[in-house]
C-alpha cells in the first residue's frame, strides 16, 4: 500500500497523543486536526480538544471541513472563551499538548512565524504571525512541532525573529519542544538540541542532514519510522479526511488552489 508523506505525518502526530488529555489546535492546521481525530478513533477516545477556530473546548470535535468549520466547532463546544482569555487564563491552567508549524526553527527548537528578513518594518516576506505562540510556548511543557516540507529554508542556524521559545536560557517556566515530525523523519530535543529519532521509508539520515542548516545529533536508537497500520490508513482516508483537506499543508501554488476549489465544491454538493 502506497503511503504518502502527509499520511506518515498524521499517524506519527496522532501517536504522540495520550488518552484523556487536552490537546489544542490552531488555525489552518488540518494535519493537526486529522491527527487528533485519528488518535480519538484509535487509542485516545477520551480527548478534550481546544480549538482556536471556535475558541472553545469540545469532547465531540468537529470533522475536517473548510466552509463549515466555524459553525461545527461552535455548535459542539462545552465552553467558549475569547482568544485573549484562552491564551492568558485557560490554557496556562490546563497545560495542553499543542502542535505548531514553524516557518523557521533552529537547533534548540526556537521558532519563527513572524517574517523573513531582519527588518521588521521592511521584511522580505511577512508570515501569518505569531498569534498566541509567544504566550503559550513560555509555559507549556508539551510543545510539538511539525514541518510538511523539510528544507534549509525552515531549519536554519539563526532565526530572523523569534516567536516561539525553545530550549533557551531565557526560559523561566515550562520546557522547549519535545517532539518534531517532518515529511522525512521524527526528532526529539534531547539535551536541548534537535536529534534524529527515526527516518521515514525511502529516506536516509544523510538526506535529512543535507536538508538541515545545522548539525543534527543522531539517537543511539535511531530506526526507520514504524509504518501506519491498515486500520489507521483506512480511518484517515475514508472516514476522517476523505476529501484530503490535510494535503493543503503540503501543497503550494496552483496545486493548492486547485485542491481548495475541489474541496469547496465537494462540500457544497454534500451540503445540498
Amino acid at each position: 500500500m502506497n503511503i504518502t508523506p502527509d499520511e506518515f505525518m498524521v499517524v506519527c502526530m496522532s501517536r504522540q497523543v495520550r488518552d484523556g488529555e487536552l490537546v489544542a489546535q490552531g488555525i489552518a492546521t488540518p494535519l493537526v486536526a486529522a491527527a487528533y481525530l485519528l488518535a480519538r478513533r484509535t487509542h485516545a477516545p477520551h480527548l478534550y480538544i481546544s480549538s482556536a477556530i471556535g475558541q472553545g473546548i469540545c469532547r465531540q470535535p468537529a470533522p475536517l471541513s473548510l466552509s463549515e468549520i466555524e459553525s461545527l466547532w461552535l455548535d459542539r463546544s462545552l465552553l467558549n472563551v475569547g482568544f485573549a482569555r484562552a491564551v492568558s487564563e485557560v490554557l496556562p491552567s490546563l497545560h495542553p499538548l499543542e502542535f505548531f508549524r514553524p516557518a523557521q526553527v533552529d537547533l534548540h527548537g526556537n521558532f519563527n512565524n513572524i517574517a523573513f528578513g531582519k527588518d521588521i518594518h521592511h521584511p522580505r516576506l511577512r508570515l501569518p504571525g505569531s498569534g498566541g505562540i509567544p504566550d503559550v510556548t513560555v509555559y507549556i511543557d508539551d510543545v510539538m512541532l511539525y514541518v510538511p516540507r523539510h528544507s534549509r529554508v525552515t531549519f536554519v542556524p539563526q532565526l530572523d525573529f523569534c516567536a516561539g521559545l525553545g530550549h533557551n536560557s531565557a526560559r523561566t517556566h515550562g520546557s522547549g519542544p519535545r517532539y518534531l515530525v517532518t515529511d522525512l523523519g521524527q526528532f526529539d530535543f534531547a539535551n536541548g538540541r534537535m536529534r534524529i529519532n527515526s527516518f521515514h521509508p525511502g529516506v536516509t539520515i544523510e538526506k535529512i542532514q543535507a536538508r538541515t542548516g545545522f548539525h543534527l545529533e543522531i539517537s543511539p536508537e535511531v530506526m526507520q519510522t514504524i509504518a501506519p497500520t491498515d486500520d489507521e490508513l483506512n480511518l484517515l482516508r475514508y472516514e476522517i479526511d476523505p476529501m484530503n483537506i490535510r494535503q493543503l499543508e503540503t501543497l503550494s501554488g496552483p496545486s493548492r488552489r486547485d485542491q481548495l476549489h475541489k474541496i469547496i465544491e465537494a462540500e457544497h454538493i454534500n451540503k445540498h
